[in-house]
């Protein structure tokens, strides 16, 4: 079927809205969500290795909520605890003057060490995760860290003052030759508490890696490029411009694909007479429900009701709940209709309606 004006005017207005989703399993989702505060801002993605086998750890992370998403050595994806809320990934940690990572940033766990290398299908599924977040929450490659970067130690009696250097958690994401096979070209120069003195060094050999060219995964990755890595699956841009005929090419520019070429008919069927051309059978008719709600009289007339409006006190996760992201949940806002599972969480604003059955 071919896409009308409005089905694509529709797709690329979700596009230009910064309008995603991310495909992740919600089985080991965390109980502890509905207590989780909503996350104001988001500043930093930080990048994990849980440092134990994957059965485990993705059982402690549920049970306790601490991390946003877990990846295995697979590439599965799992979602923990809803992005837009506070995950407690980062424990004790700061980050240019600011306490308290987790108040400002989303937690990735990937399943494995800090200083072994991983398989190119868990980089890869890692590589989309976060390059979708960071489209998301418009985040430069400099703002995707490990928590190496943010962890710090209280005094003890090995160091007298506060200090970077906790925790090795995450290290080999900030050597070069990981962060080029994620696609990241930008790293953090230096750290701004140890530059501004808030933190002693308290590891050496940690902040060579961070900030220096100590990388033990140059030999493994050497020879590995982002093109070498198994294809991900579409991400949910090139879905959502699938649904309309669409297709992203790889300059960024949005294009429907090309007519068929339909060949004259230069014979009539018998017992009829001649036509210069056979008539072609008509497509099928679009049903309203084929395609997205476009208006809060096309939503009434489904059969959805109002269930509430963002405020300051009334948030997203309280009017409708675990089904805030669900695809049978629609938010209206200056006659723009949005699918739950298309909303991006840094997107809902004050006055959108929350429409569900």
């Amino acid at each position: 079927m071919k896409p009308g004006r409005h089905a694509i005017a529709l797709a690329l207005a979700l596009m230009s809205a910064g309008v995603f989703a991310i495909d992740a399993s919600d089985r080991y989702r965390s109980p502890r969500n509905p207590e989780r505060p909503i996350r104001r801002t988001t500043e930093l993605i930080v990048l994990h290795t849980t440092e134990a086998a994957a059965r485990g750890s993705l059982k402690k992370l549920s049970e306790r909520g601490e991390c946003h998403y877990c990846v295995t050595e697979e590439g599965t994806v799992y979602r923990i605890v809803d992005r837009d809320r506070e995950a407690f990934h980062a424990g004790r940690s700061m980050w240019n003057g600011k306490e308290d990572v987790d108040k400002f940033s989303i937690g990735i766990e990937c399943v494995g060490y800090h200083d072994k290398a991983m398989s190119l299908v868990q980089l890869a599924a890692i590589r989309t995760l976060v390059k979708e977040l960071q489209s998301m929450y418009h985040l430069g490659d400099e703002k995707v860290v490990c928590h190496a970067h943010v962890a710090y130690s209280a005094p003890n009696k090995w160091h007298k003052k506060r200090c970077r250097g906790r925790k090795q958690c995450g290290m080999l994401f900030a050597m070069p030759s990981v962060r080029r096979v994620l696609d990241l070209k930008k790293r953090v120069a230096s750290d701004p508490d140890t530059k501004a003195k808030r933190l002693a060094v308290g590891d050496p050999y940690l902040e060579k890696v961070l900030y220096g060219n100590v990388d033990t995964m140059r030999g493994t990755y050497a020879k590995a490029n982002i093109a070498s890595a198994p294809k991900p699956a579409p991400s949910a841009t090139d879905r959502l411009l699938g649904m309309f005929g669409l297709e992203n090419t790889s300059s960024g520019q949005i294009k429907a694909p090309a007519p068929p070429k339909v060949e004259p008919s230069t014979s009539a069927p018998k017992g009829l007479k001649s036509k210069s051309a056979a008539k072609t059978k008509a497509a099928p008719k679009t049903t309203p429900t084929d395609r997205i709600p476009t208006s809060q009289a096309d939503l009434k007339r489904r059969g959805y009701r109002l269930i509430g409006t963002v405020s300051p006190y009334n948030t997203a996760s309280r009017i409708a709940g675990a089904k805030w992201n669900s695809p049978n949940t629609f938010y209206t806002i200056r006659n723009k209709v949005i699918p739950g599972n298309l909303i991006n969480p840094a997107k809902i604003e004050k006055g959108m309606g929350i429409w569900a059955k």
